[in-house]
């Protein structure tokens, strides 16, 4: 799996996160967790987000292996994970996790990763922490919806389009996009876990404008990237949006996936 996000994208959209993760998944991942010391995996980390907003809110002693593709990443995660919890790093491909991999692990965590994958990888990972008896936290995968204040004629098409970019094939993998929360919630289903689903939505307007303005510029060139043939009137389009201010709910789903306790 090759994905590359840089630091400045990641810490832009940081804040628009925590206030979109579904805080609510913590209660019945606590009680499922209890009080014992835990080892964290939080897989393609990033700048370690997740590790900062959720090491206060768990409790007990933590150690957090942070897992990414590229060590930059993985670095800048492990210096910014916050006390007491402590951190170790792997440098790792996460497609390729297994059953023996999840060994000793308490909880694996995820952000913005599952519509990454494809249906084959998913299952996998889901077949993984099962197999291991391992809950499982994805945050913040994309569901195809997005609500642009005002309405553009021109907002459905660039939806359709970037969400057929999100299911495009790139290098022999067909990727989930936003059909990815239900797949992985069928699988871990079917394993016997109990699966909660929550939405947690971007809410972008004056307040987070260099957000909504890199969002909406990153949503217009993967559309146009699928359909070469909407650039002409994209161009128009972005103006108008940029001139009023970018105003748009940007819907994302939370998985919390608890393997029956043995």
């Amino acid at each position: 799996m090759r994905t590359e996000f840089p630091p400045e994208w990641l810490a832009l959209r940081e804040d628009a996160d925590a206030a979109a993760r579904a805080a609510d998944l913590l209660e019945p991942l606590r009680d499922y967790l209890g009080d014992r010391p835990l080892t964290v995996r939080d897989l393609g980390c990033g700048t370690g987000s997740m590790g900062r907003w959720l090491v206060p809110r768990l409790p007990g002693p933590q150690h957090w292996i942070l897992t990414d593709r590229d060590p930059e990443l993985l670095t800048r995660a492990a210096r910014g994970l916050p006390a007491p919890a402590t951190a170790g790093t792997e440098l790792r491909d996460i497609t390729g996790l297994r059953v023996a991999d999840l060994a000793g692990t308490s909880l694996v965590t995820g952000s913005a990763l599952l519509d990454l994958l494809t249906a084959e990888e998913v299952r996998d990972l889901a077949a993984a922490c099962a197999g291991a008896g391992c809950p499982a936290l994805f945050a913040l995968s994309v569901v195809g919806r997005v609500e642009l204040d005002p309405v553009d004629p021109l907002d459905a098409e660039l939806a359709a389009a970037f969400n057929a970019h999100q299911r495009r094939t790139t290098e022999g993998r067909r990727l989930l996009g936003p059909d990815a929360v239900a797949v992985a919630a069928e699988e871990f289903d079917r394993l016997g876990a109990v699966v909660h689903r929550r939405p947690s939505p971007w809410r972008l307007g004056p307040d987070q404008a260099a957000l909504a303005e890199q969002w909406l510029r990153g949503w217009v060139a993967a559309a146009i990237e699928h359909r070469p043939d909407l650039a002409d009137a994209a161009g128009p389009y972005l103006d108008r949006r940029l001139a009023a201010g970018v105003h748009a709910t940007v819907q994302h789903e939370d998985l919390l996936a608890l393997p029956v306790l043995r």
